[in-house]
């Protein structure tokens, strides 16, 4: 009977109020705007703009974002329901766990840290690729087999070819972040603001500058001919790109992660939400609109375009300065984008720790930071493995699809709980239900649909470990299992 227990949402309210774990209260409306932000503009557009234009929609990227936006903004209209109803660290992990149930809960929870873990790793290579390039312009060199994947392929000075090592620079970013998060999340949302500031001017000065570079032939066809497979170019390419792409709008779903630290969440919250989804996808329809006009796609399918694809562009440009310019603040806003995507993850395993399902190192607070410390030192061993050791297009793919799942599920969240809940007071309420939520669904199933079998297999595979985990740890030290059994509730990781 645990297995689909329903969390009531008053006990979950009651433990937000909890002197000895609560987290600090300190984000307000731009503080949050920021945070989203600072997951969205560079996630997407500095790493996988290359790769989704030059493999899947060519030009029509800039669909492919239009679709994306428009998934994203069903989710974002439920997830600002939620978290305005229920403003507790955890995101759509607590928002399963108060409509459907502990066992959708722990999946949706354990498919989150693919969604913010894995996500990480992909910037963090990303940002490896653009620390790789300014360096070079300094006559800096380092090792090509230390700045790769072991899966993949580097070109030595010789001419020849050999399998990476580690992309050791991927691996200390983490670290860095890690501990930067450790410090507290008022001075990490402090750095994140500056940094946001630089990044989005960063991008409008990139779409002014280009313009005028763009050459109008490179967006004929704006829509290339389908090559007789599915996601190569054609519709079924738009769509594959912007399953691709989808992962540069996670930012929303990290700013829900920390309701708990939104000194106002009710009104705060709604904001947060919304308009950081609002200004960065007005961004990304023109960033990637030039950044097509300036670099023709075919030249993206070169694999060296594929973690930075405006160094493309920038070399097509008679400014050295501003490549160098442009090259230091997109460093700065990947370094954002790992820090709000970690302090996310961070959040989702304080929660299921709190609730049992995982031990209690993972919510744990430190006295001094009020931080989950020992949670954000895991992670930056787990995330570190990934970021030197994978590459980037599987990354990427892998975090799309654990992001769009998690949208399905708060769409369906808000369906049931206005069901079974419509007594409880709500600050925000999504519009048109259940036209919105089943619109939401649908968008992002579609774009689930256009990953392809093989990121489904990775996401069953996934889902799988984390279900062993849950029959295996999980449902035996859970406090509702133990509450709805009349047994003593064990503490926290026992």
């Amino acid at each position: 009977m645990s297995l689909f227990a329903i969390k009531p949402l008053e006990s979950i309210l009651a433990q937000a109020g909890d002197a000895e774990h609560s987290l600090k209260r300190t984000l307000g409306p731009f503080s949050l705007v920021a945070l989203g932000i600072g997951a969205v503009i560079g996630a997407g557009i500095f790493t996988l703009t290359g790769q989704a234009a030059g493999d899947h929609a060519g030009p029509a990227i800039v669909l492919s974002f239009i679709i994306a936006a428009i998934g994203c903004g069903f989710a974002g209209l439920c997830y600002s329901e939620f978290a305005t109803m229920i403003p507790i660290a955890g995101s759509a992990y607590t928002y399963a766990y108060a409509t459907m149930g502990e066992l959708m809960a722990w999946i949706i929870g354990w498919d989150l840290v693919m969604e913010y873990a894995i996500g990480a790793a992909t910037v963090s290579v990303g940002w490896s690729g653009h620390v790789l390039d300014l360096m070079s312009r300094f006559g800096v060199a380092i090792p090509p087999r230390l700045a790769a994947s072991p899966f993949e392929m580097v070109r030595l000075a010789d001419g020849t070819s050999v399998h990476g090592i580690a992309n050791i620079p991927a691996l200390l970013i983490i670290i860095v972040i890690s501990f930067i998060l450790v410090g507290g999340i008022k001075e990490s949302a402090t750095v994140n603001s500056i940094i946001v500031v630089l990044k989005v001017s960063v991008v409008i000065f990139f779409i002014l500058i280009g313009w005028a570079y763009m050459n109008p032939a490179n967006h004929t066809p704006f829509i290339p001919a389908n090559t007789g497979s599915w996601g190569h170019f054609g519709w079924s390419g738009v769509l594959r790109g912007s399953g691709v792409i989808f992962f540069a709008y996670i930012g929303f779903d990290a700013v829900s992660t920390a309701a708990q630290e939104a000194s106002k969440p009710k009104r705060d919250m709604p904001i947060g939400i919304i308009g950081s989804l609002v200004v960065c996808t007005i961004l990304f329809v023109l960033y990637a609109y030039v950044l097509t006009g300036v670099v023709n796609y075919k030249d993206f399918m070169d694999p060296r375009y594929h973690a930075a694809p405006i160094t493309a562009a920038l070399a097509r440009m008679p400014y050295p300065i501003l490549s160098i310019a442009m090259d230091m603040a997109i460093i700065a806003g990947l370094t954002s984008v790992m820090l709000v995507m970690l302090l996310g993850q961070s959040r989702v395993f304080y929660s299921m720790s709190r609730d049992g399902l995982l031990p209690r190192v993972f919510s744990d607070i430190h006295p001094k930071f009020r931080t989950p410390w020992r949670s954000n030192l895991l992670m930056m061993c787990f995330v570190g493995v990934f970021s030197a050791l994978v590459p980037i297009s599987i990354l990427g793919e892998m975090t799309s699809i654990g992001t769009l799942f998690a949208f399905v599920i708060v769409c369906i969240g808000i369906m049931v709980m206005r069901r079974t809940r419509p007594d409880v007071p709500r600050a925000f309420k999504t519009p048109l239900v259940p036209l919105v939520p089943i619109l939401g669904i649908l968008f992002n199933f579609l774009m689930i649909f256009a990953l392809g079998v093989a990121n489904w297999l990775r996401l069953f595979i996934w889902l799988a470990i984390g279900l062993a985990i849950y029959f295996g740890y999980s449902r035996y030290h859970s406090k509702l299992g133990a509450v709805l059994s009349e047994k003593p509730a064990p503490s926290l990781g026992d």
